[in-house]
């Protein structure tokens, strides 16, 4: 586990559109980033001391309110990749772009799926 992946799952939770999910959804958002179950919590911890999330009785509850920009903090790629959410083979590949680092690709369904732009 790198404070780097750390930061990047906070950001990412921080960012999230959604007004509440449960934690299987938080967690699916979060394995975009690692699979690792410690890194997980450690992530939701984090954020939840930094007041990026709520959590109470497995519903997460981001407060951030800072939805990501796509024309600016959503780039878009052409090259061939796999999505980092559904393993999916893409040509064209949607990054965030967080203050953390760069976080994709992910196909166009999946990125508004990690947003929180669609359920």
């Amino acid at each position: 586990m790198t404070d780097e992946t750390v930061e990047l799952g906070v950001q990412l939770l921080e960012r999230l559109e959604h007004e509440e999910l449960s934690l299987a959804e938080c967690v699916d958002r979060l394995e975009t980033i690692t699979s690792n179950p410690t890194t997980t919590r450690t992530i939701l911890d984090t954020a939840e001391m930094r007041g990026v999330i709520s959590r109470e009785d497995g519903i997460v509850r981001p407060t951030g309110g800072r939805f990501l920009q796509f024309q600016s903090e959503v780039i878009e790629k052409q090259g061939e990749f796999t999505c980092k959410r559904c393993g999916a083979s893409i040509s064209t590949g949607y990054f965030m772009r967080l203050q953390a680092g760069e976080h994709g690709p992910f196909g166009s369904s999946c990125i508004r799926k990690v947003t929180g732009r669609e359920s």
